[in-house]
């Protein structure tokens, strides 16, 4: 049995255009797919640096959360420390200034909210003027009394420095005074 030559030949050009077809059709998809995962991977990139970024950030924030964790103990412990030399030297003061050394320790004590922000508020701005070379005004201090120096953790440790700066001017005032006493003794031995 012989196929007449007509059909072989339709036959033949149907296979061809379909074979063509087919092979045009997987070009297409294959150009999909590789389109699509190109922007997949232009995705997945860009989400490995945000993930990255997001690492970068939570190390500096553990870091900056360890360091204040270690800076508020350490102002535990200075306030501990000041307060143990304030019940040491407070005996010795006279009534009239014990009295206002343990009013000053209660106040110190009850620091404000308020109080606090506005420290931190006056410790930022004088971190500001010194970051940018400008002169702020600041709220002057008590005679005696420097400026506090300005570090990167917060106003406790400016502030435990004014406090630490107002106990030295208590022991020179204290030195002083025992000085006087000792100089009027003095005095009154050589009268005799």
């Amino acid at each position: 049995m012989m196929f007449p030559q007509s059909r072989h030949s339709a036959s033949s050009q149907q296979l061809k255009f379909t074979t063509s077809d087919s092979c045009d059709r997987i070009k297409d998809e294959f150009q999909f797919l590789q389109a699509q995962y190109h922007s997949l991977k232009l995705e997945c990139d860009k989400l490995a640096s945000e993930k990255s970024e997001m690492q970068r950030h939570y190390i500096m924030y553990y870091e900056m959360s360890y360091g204040l964790n270690i800076e508020m103990h350490k102002q535990a412990e200075i306030v501990k420390r000041l307060n143990g030399i304030c019940a040491q030297v407070l005996p010795y003061l006279s009534q009239e200034h014990q009295q206002q050394v343990l009013a000053a320790i209660e106040r110190a004590k009850q620091v404000t909210p308020p109080e606090m922000n506005s420290i931190i508020r006056q410790l930022q701005a004088h971190q500001l003027s010194q970051l940018q070379g400008l002169a702020l005004p600041m709220t002057p201090l008590p005679l005696g009394l420097s400026q506090p120096s300005v570090t990167t953790s917060s106003g406790l440790f400016s502030l435990s420095s004014l406090l630490a700066s107002q106990a030295q001017l208590a022991k020179e005032e204290k030195a002083s005074r025992d000085g006087a006493d000792s100089h009027r003794e003095e005095d009154g031995d050589k009268s005799d």
